[in-house]
């Protein structure tokens, strides 16, 4: 059974941190690059950040980068996103997915930013809240 479960989220000042955590079963994990992305209501899905499958290419949208830092550990089927210095902007689902074809890619981020169609295996999302 696939199951890919975000967590971490909450209601943060603008200012504060969070670390949201990302676990996938019943998927490989490892040669592939995973994602995050987000969706505030009313707005497209967007692609936040995204790391490839050995953690040694990173890429983050414009409006995070800086602010936000991307890991995973392989050994636990677990992807992290940092997220320092949080801002009203930020509020929205918080999404982790993994690439759809990793045969094409090598395991390397699809597109920068990453592009919500070029992943799958959502999960259902871990709500972020940041108070102005």
């Amino acid at each position: 059974q696939v199951q890919v479960v975000e967590s971490g989220g909450g209601l943060v000042q603008a200012g504060g941190s969070l670390r949201l955590s990302c676990t996938a079963s019943g998927l490989s994990f490892d040669g592939y690059a995973m994602g995050w992305f987000r969706q505030a209501p009313g707005k497209e899905r967007e692609g936040v950040s995204c790391i490839s499958y050995n953690g040694a290419s990173t890429e983050y949208a414009d409006s995070v980068k800086g602010r936000f830092t991307i890991s995973r550990d392989n050994a636990k089927n677990t992807l992290y996103l940092q997220m320092k210095n949080l801002k009203p902007d930020d509020t929205a689902m918080y999404y982790c997915a993994r690439e759809r074809m990793p045969g094409a890619t090598g395991g390397y981020c699809p597109s920068h930013p990453p592009r919500p169609a070029d992943f799958g295996s959502w999960g259902q999302g871990t709500q972020v809240t940041v108070s102005s």
